[in-house]
């Protein structure tokens, strides 16, 4: 079992994760969401290489997305798995670039957190608003 904080985190590096390439894009804004989000009031910052490195450690085993994924579901209360998926949502979007496989990775996340489809719409759409390039 995750802590609620280490879950946020596995969401995002999951996400981060999900085209074999983590950019210094969504590297850094991982560490702007652990840094200014309320939902990481108590959360020491410090840890965030640490608890990633876990993360990262879990997706080398066979079927380690889904495993992780289970984890984060599971460590969640269930306010707090909209607020996972907005994350995954953010650093998919930090590098400007959503691949395929980060798509496909959001959808299983909506899928494992049991997000409806209308607020999973309503959370991209910010998203999506927020990096516009005018």
């Amino acid at each position: 079992m995750l802590t609620k904080h280490q879950a946020l985190v596995y969401c995002m590096v999951v996400t981060s994760a999900a085209d074999n390439d983590m950019t210094d894009a969504e590297l850094m804004k991982m560490r702007e969401i652990v840094s200014v989000l309320p939902v990481f009031d108590a959360y020491d910052e410090e840890d965030l290489p640490k608890d990633a490195g876990k993360c990262a450690e879990l997706l080398m085993d066979e079927d380690g997305f889904d495993h992780v994924l289970d984890l984060v579901r599971e460590s969640l209360p269930l306010n707090l798995r909209e607020t996972a998926y907005a994350l995954a949502v953010e650093v998919a979007a930090a590098d400007l670039h959503a691949a395929q496989e980060e798509l496909r990775l959001l959808m299983m996340i909506r899928h494992k957190m049991d997000i409806d489809r209308l607020i999973a719409a309503g959370i991209e759409r910010g998203a999506r608003a927020r990096y516009a390039r005018g």
